[in-house]
C-alpha cells in the first residue's frame, strides 16, 4: 500500500484511466486530469473502488496555464506530487494530405505540448524537492512512423526528443528527479470510436491488440523503476523498434503494402459516433467510454516479453545456464 500523490493526464478513458486505476490499487491519491466530465466521474468511482483517493481536475492539457493551475490545486488538496504520468492525446486518422493545418496544430497542442506542459508543471515542483518521477506514455510509433498517422507519429517523435534532452539536463545537474518513457503497442482503447477519422472505414489498432489494464500496470511498474530511461512493452514494440533500426527500408516497403488496410475495420466510417479533437466525446450529453474499446475479443492480457523486460537478470541467468548445459553436452559427444 502507498499514499503517494500521482497525477494522470488523459485519465477519463483508455490507457490514462487504466493507469489511474492501477495506481488506485496501490492506495495512492490519484489526480485525474482530462476534459470529459462523464469519463472523469467514472474514473473517480473506479479509482475509489480500487482503494485509491481520487481528485477530479477538469483541464485541457493544451492550455499551459490551466495545467499549472491544476498542479497548484493538486498540491493544495492532496499534497506534494510524487509521480506525474503524461498520457493525454488526440489524433486524426487520415493521409497526410487530408489533414488540415488547424487539425495538425490542435493535435500537436494536445499530444505533444500537453506532455511538455505536464512535464513543466511537474518539474517545477519536483526539482526543488530533489525527488519525483515523470512517466511519459510513449508509443512504438514514436520510433517508427506508419501510414495514416503522420500527426500522431510526429507528436510521439517530438516527445522522445524533448524528454531525452531533459534527461541529460537532469543528469548534468545531479537531480534526484527521474524521467522514464514507456513505449506502448496497439491498445484496445475507445480512441478508435471517437478520434477524427477521414478514412472510408473505422480505424483499428495495429495487431496484436493489448488490454489497457495491462498497459496501466506497466505504467505503474515504470513509475516504481524509473532508473531505466525507457521501457519497451510487448513483442510488437520490440520488433518495430529493432526492425526500423536494422532495416528501415524494409519497414517502408512492408508498411506501404500492409499498413493502410491493416488499420481499418470493415465498419463504414459513417458509424463513428464522436469526434473528440475539439471537444470531449464524453461531454454533458455523452457517454462514459471507460478504459476498454470495442476490440475486447482480440486483446491480449499478457505477453512474455513484458515479464522478460522486468527480469533481465533471471533471463540472462537462464540463457547462461542453457548455454553451459549445451556446451557440456557438446563436449561429451566429442
Amino acid at each position: 500500500m502507498s499514499d503517494r500523490v500521482v497525477v494522470v493526464t488523459g485519465a477519463s478513458a483508455g490507457i490514462g484511466r487504466a493507469t489511474a486505476i492501477a495506481f488506485g490499487r496501490r492506495g495512492d491519491k490519484v489526480a485525474l486530469l482530462a476534459r470529459g466530465t462523464k469519463g472523469l466521474a467514472g474514473a473517480a468511482e473506479e479509482v475509489r473502488a480500487a482503494g485509491g483517493t481520487p481528485l477530479v481536475v477538469p483541464v485541457d492539457v493544451a492550455d499551459a496555464e490551466a495545467v499549472e493551475a491544476a498542479a497548484d490545486r493538486i498540491e493544495a488538496e492532496l499534497g506534494p506530487i510524487d509521480v506525474w504520468c503524461n498520457v493525454a492525446f488526440s489524433t486524426v486518422f487520415a493521409k497526410f494530405e487530408d489533414v488540415s493545418a488547424e487539425e495538425y496544430a490542435r493535435v500537436t497542442q494536445v499530444s505533444y505540448l500537453g506532455f511538455v506542459h505536464g512535464t513543466m508543471a511537474a518539474l517545477k515542483r519536483m526539482k526543488p524537492r530533489d525527488r519525483g518521477v515523470i512517466v511519459q506514455a510513449e508509443s512504438a510509433l514514436g520510433r517508427r512512423g506508419i501510414p495514416l498517422q503522420s500527426v500522431y507519429c510526429g507528436a510521439k517523435h517530438a516527445i522522445k526528443g524533448f524528454t531525452e534532452s531533459l534527461v541529460t539536463e537532469l543528469e548534468h545537474d545531479g537531480s534526484g528527479v527521474k524521467v522514464t518513457m514507456v513505449y506502448i503497442p496497439g491498445v484496445n482503447t475507445p480512441q478508435f470510436q471517437w478520434v477524427l477519422n477521414k478514412l472510408p472505414k473505422r480505424p483499428q489498432p495495429v495487431a496484436p491488440i493489448y488490454a489497457p489494464e495491462l498497459i496501466g500496470d506497466c505504467m505503474v511498474h515504470a513509475a516504481e523503476h524509473p532508473d531505466r530511461r525507457a521501457w519497451w512493452v510487448g513483442i510488437p514494440t520490440v520488433y518495430t523498434i529493432l526492425g526500423n533500426t536494422v532495416w528501415p527500408q524494409f519497414m517502408d516497403w512492408y508498411l506501404a503494402r500492409k499498413g493502410i488496410a491493416g488499420q481499418q475495420t470493415d465498419v463504414p466510417a459513417s458509424a463513428d459516433p464522436e469526434v473528440n479533437l475539439w471537444q470531449p466525446a464524453d461531454g454533458p450529453d455523452g457517454a462514459d467510454f471507460g478504459a476498454e474499446g470495442v476490440f475486447g475479443r482480440k486483446q491480449w492480457h499478457r505477453d512474455p516479453q513484458i515479464w522478460a523486460s522486468r527480469h533481465h537478470g533471471a533471463v540472462a541467468a537462464a540463457l547462461g545456464s542453457a548455454a553451459a548445459v549445451a556446451g557440456l553436452a557438446l563436449r561429451k559427444r566429442r
